[in-house]
């Protein structure tokens, strides 16, 4: 593989930072001149999902086309702040070249420039590279990330005193979690974090503060008293529906509306991991519609998540790429159902389900 010559980022930057600016211009395009901050934060989401997705898939081609298209949600935000004037893109790289460094204080060194004075665009010795102190202690991962936890803890702490500040003076309220003696441990957890990857980090900081079970299995069991409690509020809502009689056109003799139990992952060991089709709003036409879920059942199955999320954090999983490479195999085992059952002249939808888990059970020998 030839590697490209390695370039000065300034000259892109400054074309880039220009276009951005003449987009949003009197005269530059209608689109980019009516958004906002709100109606542009769910293109950056995905624009890092699609990042992720080029990583995942190994497309370095792509990761450079997404990445640019994550920079360019970068520009465009900063230079929306500017106009507002709030800040502007130099700002934010400074921002964060500041936050690295403070953040790294083991391997980052603020050095002298060769006219002795500050060297602001070359102010890190990183590692056991030129300039680099001697005597800096070269720490493991573990004790780095432990480094890091109470660096930004410090931070939230500084934060917080800081908004306290603020809010005493009458012009804003104090920041979201802070609390009398100082800032929540589960203070600064975005809200709009992907509620899987939220979830990780709260029963993080939770175990930080050493709320958090000692062994591993402990969550496990947690995980199992919160499925039962799911199983008992689906029962009870079950119950409840056979209790009232269905009546009208919708009903169909003999036909249950109960929801078929799922298959798959959350079925106990040994059983099939297909997943069953379900019963209400995806049945055909004819059959019953259950009810929406209960405010019961909602919580409950919430209950479990997070379980589930806090046990993938005792076991050092990333919940959020285990559950993406379990989408990716149900995919990939689902497209050879179908096409096992296209080689065979058959139809998967017009299959009965015992049919179809034999399709699912050939597909897993064939792997």
């Amino acid at each position: 593989m030839t590697v490209p010559p390695k370039r000065t980022p300034n000259g892109a930057l400054i074309e880039l930072l220009a276009i951005m600016e003449r987009l949003r211009g009197v005269d530059g395009c209608p689109w980019d001149r009516e958004q906002t901050f709100e109606s542009i934060a769910p293109y950056t989401i995905e624009e890092a999902y699609e990042v992720a997705d080029a990583v995942e898939r190994g497309d370095m081609e792509h990761l450079k086309d997404e990445l640019g298209d994550l920079l360019f949600q970068v520009v465009f935000h900063a230079q929306m702040a500017e106009e507002a004037g709030h800040f502007d893109f130099e700002a934010v790289a400074a921002a964060i070249a500041e936050k690295l460094v403070r953040r790294h204080p083991h391997v980052v060194l603020r050095g002298a420039g060769a006219n002795g004075g500050s060297d602001a665009a070359g102010v890190a010795r990183i590692g056991g590279g030129v300039g680099a102190a001697a005597g800096v202690e070269r720490l493991t991962v573990a004790k780095q990330l432990a480094v890091w936890e109470n660096i930004k803890a410090a931070e939230r702490s500084a934060k917080a005193a800081a908004a306290s500040v603020v809010g005493a003076s009458g012009t804003a309220a104090g920041s979201p979690g802070a609390l009398a003696g100082g800032p929540s441990a589960l203070a600064g957890v975005p809200t709009a974090l992907p509620a899987l990857m939220r979830a990780f980090k709260l029963s993080k900081r939770a175990a930080r503060v050493g709320f958090d079970f000692e062994h591993a299995d402990q969550t496990a069991d947690k995980v199992a008293e919160e499925l039962a409690e799911v199983r008992e509020a689906a029962a009870n809502a079950e119950a409840r529906v056979r209790a009232v009689p269905q009546a009208g056109p919708l009903r169909e003799a003999g036909a249950s509306d109960r929801a078929v139990p799922q298959a798959g992952p959350l079925r106990e060991a040994g059983a099939s991991d297909r997943a069953v089709p379900q019963a209400g709003p995806l049945r055909e036409a004819g059959v019953s519609e259950r009810p929406p879920p209960s405010p019961e059942i909602v919580e409950e199955v919430g209950d479990l998540l997070f379980a589930v999320a806090n046990l993938a954090r005792k076991l050092d999983v990333d919940a959020e790429s285990a559950l993406r490479a379990a989408n990716l195999k149900f995919e990939r085992r689902f497209h050879g159902m179908e096409r096992l059952a296209a080689a065979r002249g058959e139809r998967f939808e017009t299959l009965d389900l015992a049919a179809q888990e034999a399709l699912w059970q050939a597909v897993k020998r064939g792997e």
